[in-house]
């Protein structure tokens, strides 16, 4: 019995050591598959591995770079750009999130009051907020709100609400608003150019972005902020300074809005333009925008009329006729014209008012559309037509402006008696503000016509003697005249200095067809003894009753050109303002 116990015993340790040696085998097979998987994702399939997760948690991102100032010729900024900060949500976080922790945060009762107060932080709809937390949409990044003021950042973070994050941006602030807006234009969402000069120079406004490459969860949220590695560092746009004067820039808009206001005006336009180098001082229009906030804003009020919109001169071409005729030897400077009506092939050329027999500072002080017919038709057509082409008539003025205007000159060989004697009183040919305050640059700088710049230089390289300096101060004193008291500008007169200047009274084209609303122009420069300032201003389709040059363009001429004068530190030249300052 005791030797059936022991066999008992025996075959009891063999049945456990042959369980003792299976479960090794089996560890020590396991032990060898874990070590063949180590030595397989260690070792064989690292890069490979490697690249996986990078491709799945490591993303490259955009640093914005900053946009360059625009200034003016005094290095005052005219648009300038601000950080901001754009707040947007990645539905899928709630989605991706199966911890009980996860699920809590994204549990709606939890974060309704917090959905309430995002909405009302962005001063956006509740259903908005709602939609772009919405994870049936697929989308890993929405947008809540861009451009937000930092402070309102900090409180979106302090929120808390999953799938919640900020992104770092610029926003461009035009400090100047209404004043500027025509010329600097504006940008998109994106801090792209899509108006005036910011279009026009935004490849060299813009800048470069950088790169950086930054860790994200499932949820793509940075969660190694601090252990981003820079790839490229943002290159910031280039600054643009113009020739524009901010302190000229306020004072034309202020008294162009104000004429146009008191004239119930359907719009206006005004230059300045530095007589000896062609520079623009200043560029305004009206109606006017907020490029700060174009909410409501009528897109027909961003054309900057001084430079895209043309119209027929009228009366402001006189001079330059007289200074053609004169520079061909086709007329004398003492040379008398009687004003009787002017039949031309069975059509009649006459003046408002019977002016008898005049000399030609009588012509342009009177503005008699007869005499200026007469000289225009002793003149070659071919002559006629070089010398406005010339000035650059029905040709862009090349200061590179989207929209830039060329006008319109019609070729000498089509021409009729007619058509030739109605080019001398402005009908006929188009041009845009700038164009008309160019041409003058021809009689105020000793026959010298400038180029025209927006950008700010010292100097013209590409200026043109296209009249002798002798006819250009003859014709210019004439025009001193037409701002005497008998004169059509009496109005444009500026204490303390001397004007010359021509008015320009011109029907509108509609349909068409010539209208009852009328074009109101004048331009002149100061001091007439050595021309610094040119000025040209232009009033579209005035309705208080006045609508003559001299009557509504002119006193905001005089208004504007007294105060650029003065801020500029310009001396007067008139005689009597001398003799008074020698006196005391």
């Amino acid at each position: 019995m005791l030797q059936a116990e022991k066999k008992n015993n025996n075959k009891q340790a063999d049945d456990f050591s042959g369980r003792r040696k299976l479960v090794m085998i089996l560890m020590t097979g396991a032990m060898l598959m874990l070590v063949a998987k180590a030595v397989q994702l260690q070792v064989l399939d690292t890069q490979f591995l490697q690249k996986q997760a990078r491709s799945r948690h490591v993303r490259t991102v955009k640093i914005a770079a900053y946009r360059g100032q625009i200034k003016d010729r005094n290095d005052e900024g005219l648009a300038v750009s601000a950080p901001v900060e754009s707040v947007w949500v990645n539905p899928q976080y709630c989605k991706v999130k199966t911890d009980k922790k996860a699920k809590q945060i994204c549990s709606e009762s939890n974060n309704a009051t917090k959905l309430k107060q995002l909405a009302k932080l962005l001063d956006i709809s509740l259903d908005k907020v709602k939609r772009a937390f919405n994870p049936a949409s697929n989308k890993q990044f929405v947008y809540l709100k861009r451009r937000i003021e930092p402070y309102l950042a900090v409180k979106v973070k302090a929120l808390g609400l999953p799938g919640v994050a900020v992104l770092k941006e610029f926003k461009r602030f035009y400090p100047a608003g209404e004043v500027t807006a025509h010329l600097l234009g504006f940008t998109n969402i994106d801090d792209q150019g899509q108006e005036g000069l910011e279009l026009m120079h935004n490849s060299t406004l813009k800048g470069v972005a950088g790169s950086k490459r930054v860790i994200r969860d499932g949820a793509r949220r940075v969660i190694a902020e601090y252990d981003v590695e820079s790839i490229k560092e943002p290159e910031a746009g280039q600054d643009l300074t113009l020739s524009i004067d901010e302190r000229l820039q306020y004072l034309a808009y202020r008294e162009l809005k104000a004429g146009v206001t008191k004239h119930k005006a359907e719009a206006g336009a005004l230059v300045i333009l530095e007589a000896e180098t062609g520079n623009v001082l200043a560029i305004v229009n009206q109606p006017s925008f907020n490029p700060n906030s174009r909410k409501g804003s009528n897109i027909s009020h961003y054309r900057n009329r001084a430079i895209t919109d043309v119209f027929e001169p009228g009366s402001t071409m006189k001079p330059l006729v007289v200074a053609a005729a004169l520079d061909g030897g086709y007329i004398k400077e003492n040379q008398f014209f009687t004003t009787k009506n002017l039949r031309i092939k069975g059509k009649w050329v006459k003046d408002g008012h019977d002016y008898g027999t005049l000399n030609l500072t009588g012509v342009l002080k009177k503005s008699s559309n007869v005499a200026a017919s007469k000289i225009a038709l002793s003149m070659p057509p071919e002559y006629f037509w070089r010398f406005y082409h010339s000035l650059g008539f029905g040709m862009s003025p090349g200061v590179g402006f989207p929209g830039e205007a060329s006008g319109s000159l019609p070729e000498y060989f089509g021409w009729s008696e007619f058509e030739q004697a109605t080019l001398s009183f402005g009908y006929r040919l188009s041009m845009s503000v700038l164009q008309l305050a160019r041409s003058y640059t021809a009689l105020a700088d000793d026959g010298q016509l400038h180029s025209v710049s927006l950008l700010k230089r010292d100097r013209d390289d590409y200026v043109q003697q296209v009249i002798s300096p002798k006819t250009a101060v003859s014709v210019r004193t004439m025009l001193e005249q037409v701002v005497k008291k008998d004169g059509t500008a009496y109005k444009a007169r500026v204490e303390g200095y001397r004007v010359a200047g021509k008015t320009g009274t011109v029907k509108k084209v509609k349909n068409g067809a010539y209208s009852d609303d009328y074009f109101a122009v004048f331009v002149g420069m100061a001091p007439a003894s050595d021309p610094k300032l040119i000025i040209a201003v232009m009033v579209d389709s005035p309705h208080a009753g006045q609508y003559y040059g001299g009557l509504v363009a002119a006193p905001i001429f005089s208004k504007v050109m007294g105060g650029a004068l003065r801020l500029l530190g310009i001396a007067p030249d008139e005689e009597q303002s001398m003799t008074v300052l020698l006196t005391k």
